[in-house]
């Protein structure tokens, strides 16, 4: 069976995914939706840097989800745009389109998700009978997916924790790193260390895991470090002055009968030698995702995502974090109407990837 596709969305992910959904028998693309006057009314050839390929992307949403289609994509802004994203969301969920997301991680786990937003997405889905998941952008599969599917093969778990190792300096949207807090300066206020930031957008996956582990978690703590350029350095995106964030570690705790159990952890490097006493991947200098659990048996799973020209590992996570969604079309196509999440999901291979 062959699935029509809306692409809504031409970031990073968006157009990763376009590239590869193009020559995926399994996938039709039905339209592409942009958001800017420059893409509008073009091929998506010229975004691609491809041949012509006789799809024109359009500004104009509402006529492009009255096309005959199963599913859109949406590879929307971040979070940090809610009000935008739920607005593009519900109007594709009302158009009688299911949708799959990597916008609003806040959906990761629905029922850590606020009411108010869960009803919105509830009542678009009841219109049509239409499905819904968020596959997150952390990449929401390094959190829930790979920490799952590790605790399937344990018998005894004492703690578990999963880190994401980022070359934030090669990351195109310096913007949102800046505001998580790199570049900043000690007497700045990051917006990482503001109480319950990290609980709301981690959270998710952390009560996920306690969740399939069968406990309770207490509390979470919250530890924000940020390091400091000792010397002002040029790296890929831009400069980092002396005195400023060149680094961060981001941490959720899960308290669990009173102990540290369940961790979701992020070291985020401006440039390569920045932090160097801090943890690093054991198989790329700078970016990979670990999953360590204490138990039995011990396992230590490290994954590093790259684009298979460049080795950029930003380029092969953004990739990677779209086609989570789009191999997820034909399960949530078949699942019952509603908001769904990586534990209402069978386990999805790839189909058509191989060719």
């Amino acid at each position: 069976m062959s699935y029509k596709v809306i692409v809504w969305g031409t970031g990073l992910v968006g157009k990763a995914v376009l590239r590869h959904l193009l020559n995926n028998p399994h996938y039709e693309i039905a339209g592409v939706i942009v958001s800017s006057e420059e893409k509008n009314n073009r091929d998506i050839a010229e975004m691609l840097g491809i041949e012509a390929t006789g799809i024109i992307a359009s500004i104009d949403s509402a006529s492009v989800l009255a096309r005959d289609a199963d599913v859109v994509a949406y590879f929307g802004p971040s979070a940090i745009y809610a009000d935008i994203n739920m607005a593009n969301l519900t109007a594709a969920l009302r158009a009688g389109k299911h949708v799959v997301d990597t916008s609003m991680g806040v959906f990761e786990n629905p029922s850590r998700a606020p009411q108010e937003l869960l009803d919105q997405i509830d009542q678009a889905c009841a219109v049509h009978g239409k499905s819904f998941f968020s596959g997150g952008i952390d990449p929401g599969f390094a959190n829930d997916l790979f920490p799952l599917t590790l605790l399937g093969v344990c018998a005894q778990v004492e703690k578990i924790r999963t880190i994401e190792f980022i070359d934030a300096g090669t990351y195109p949207d310096q913007e949102s790193l800046i505001q998580m807090g790199l570049k900043s300066k000690s007497e700045d206020t990051a917006v990482l260390s503001l109480e319950g930031i990290m609980s709301a957008v981690w959270g998710g996956p952390l009560y996920m895991i306690a969740d399939a582990l069968g406990v309770e978690v207490q509390e979470t703590r919250e530890i924000y470090d940020r390091w400091f350029a000792t010397e002002a350095v040029d790296y890929a995106m831009g400069r980092v002055e002396v005195g400023e964030c060149a680094a961060h570690r981001v941490q959720l705790q899960g308290i669990v009968d009173g102990e540290v159990k369940i961790i979701i952890d992020h070291y985020h490097r401006l440039f390569p030698d920045a932090a160097p006493d801090w943890q690093r991947p054991e198989t790329n200098h700078v970016h990979a995702n670990r999953i360590e659990i204490d138990g039995s048996p011990r396992i230590r799973q490290e994954t590093v995502l790259e684009d298979p020209i460049t080795g950029d590992g930003n380029a092969g996570t953004c990739l990677a974090t779209g086609m989570r969604v789009i191999n997820a079309i034909p399960a949530v196509c078949d699942a019952p109407s509603g908001i769904l999440s990586t534990m209402d999901l069978p386990i999805i291979g790839g189909k058509g990837v191989m060719h």
